[in-house]
């Protein structure tokens, strides 16, 4: 059974914003992104906690940014995954709903249990990374980047543009 909710009123990034994000290239994006979560994750990339993404390609889709991710994991380290390797696993939302995520204002499990995040892929895989995303405390991690992604997420609460 599959709970759905109606997210048809969830914020989204204006379309105006989205633009110059589309026009960097997904590898570029990719690349960045591993090197942030790199630093993000060193503990549990130490102690093996994400090698059950060893040579599998991670997507993550932030549709209403118009931004793909593609991620893998190669001798201990994220990376971005080749050009045409296959995914194995994606995780697809909205700006809004990562951002709540990442700020602990919703936990994965209503997240993803009302479809506000979608897994797709391989199941098992996708249950390993949902309670990882459980069980790490960013707050010591990224410093005064939370307080930027709150604000980000109220902001976009208030003024962020509603599907039709």
């Amino acid at each position: 059974m599959t709970a759905r909710t109606d997210t048809s009123h969830a914020p989204r990034l204006p379309s105006l914003l989205t633009l110059p994000l589309g026009l960097i290239p997904g590898r570029l994006n990719s690349a960045v992104l591993a090197r942030i979560l790199n630093r993000v994750f060193k503990p549990e990339l130490g102690e093996g906690e994400l090698d059950f993404l060893d040579h599998k390609v991670m997507r993550i889709s932030v549709e209403d940014a118009r931004l793909d991710y593609r991620l893998t994991l190669r001798q201990g380290r994220l990376e971005a995954a080749p050009p045409g390797a296959r995914d194995d696993l994606s995780i697809e939302g909205n700006t809004f709903e990562f951002l709540l995520l990442a700020t602990r204002r919703e936990d994965p499990d209503t997240l993803f249990f009302n479809r506000r995040l979608r897994l797709g892929g391989d199941t098992e895989l996708g249950l390993y990374a949902k309670n990882l995303l459980d069980s790490i405390e960013l707050e010591g991690r990224v410093g005064p980047l939370l307080d930027v992604m709150n604000r980000a997420t109220e902001l976009l609460s208030r003024f962020g543009t509603q599907r039709a």
